[in-house]
C-alpha cells in the first residue's frame, strides 16, 4: 500500500511535479497538515493529532466529509508525524511519502529526519519531500536505486555512527567498499553522472539527500 502523509510544516512543489498523491491508497493529514490537503482539494482518509493547529471549520468540514479522526491529547510522547507513520504502518503501508515535514521549526524538522532511523520503520521506504529535494535513508545490507537526471546533487550523511562498506555508482565521485566516519562531510555534494545512481553499504545507516537540477538553492 502506498501512503502519503501531509505534515504541518512548509509545503511546496516544483511546477512540473504533478500530483504524487493521486495514486496513494492511503492519505493521512497530521493536524494542521490538513490545510495542505484543503488547498489541493483532497479529503484525507485519516486526520491525526491533538488538533491544536487545524482551523475548527476545517476539522468540522473533514468530519462531515468522512475523514477518520484520531484525536490525541496535547501532552503526549510522540509528535503528530510519528503517530501518523505508526498508523500508516499499522494499516499496512509499504511505501510512505511525506510532505510538509520540513521548515518552520528546527526541532520538528530534525525530529522528522531522525524518524527515518527508527528501527520500527526499517524495511519500509520513507521519503521526506520538500520542493526539489527528497530525503530518505539506506540501511546496512540494502541497495538503494535513485532515479534522477545527470547534474542532480546527491549528499550522503552517516547517521547513528560510522558507515562501512559504502559503494556508490552512477555518480561523479564513485566509491567501492569505503568507510565514512560519523560527522564526516565526505559524502556532501556528489553529482549524478547518469539518470540512475546506486547506494549500498555493509554497516550503518546513511541519510540520502537528493536535490534535482531544477530550482536547487544557490
Amino acid at each position: 500500500m502506498n501512503c502519503v502523509i501531509f505534515a504541518n510544516g512548509d509545503f511546496s512543489l516544483l511546477p512540473n511535479a504533478g500530483a504524487p498523491w493521486r495514486h496513494a491508497e492511503l492519505i493521512i493529514a497530521t493536524d494542521g497538515g490538513a490545510r495542505h490537503c484543503h488547498l489541493l482539494q483532497l479529503t484525507p482518509h485519516l486526520l491525526i493529532g491533538d488538533m491544536d493547529s487545524i482551523p475548527p471549520w476545517l476539522l468540522e468540514h473533514l468530519t462531515e466529509q468522512g475523514s477518520e479522526i484520531h484525536r490525541f491529547p496535547s501532552r503526549k510522547d510522540k509528535t503528530d508525524l510519528e503517530l501518523a507513520i505508526d498508523l500508516a504502518v499499522e494499516r499496512g503501508a509499504q511505501d510512505i511519502l511525506i510532505f510538509g515535514a520540513l521548515g518552520g521549526r528546527w526541532d520538528m524538522s530534525i525530529a522528522a529526519i531522525m524518524l527515518l532511523t527508527a528501527p520500527a520503520y526499517a524495511g519500509i521506504p520513507l521519503t521526506l519531500r520538500d520542493c526539489s529535494t527528497d530525503i530518505c535513508r539506506v540501511h546496512a545490507g540494502e541497495h538503494l536505486i535513485i532515479d534522477g537526471k545527470p547534474g542532480d546533487t546527491l549528499s550522503l550523511i552517516p547517521l547513528a555512527g560510522p558507515v562501512r562498506g559504502v559503494t556508490l555508482t552512477g555518480l561523479d565521485y564513485p566509491l567501492t567498499d569505503q568507510d565514512i566516519s560519523l560527522a564526516s562531510t565526505r559524502g556532501i555534494s556528489n553529482v549524478l553522472s547518469q539518470s540512475r545512481a546506486g547506494v549500498a553499504l555493509r554497516e550503518g545507516i546513511l541519510l540520502i539527500i537528493h536535490s534535482t537540477q531544477d530550482e536547487q538553492p544557490g
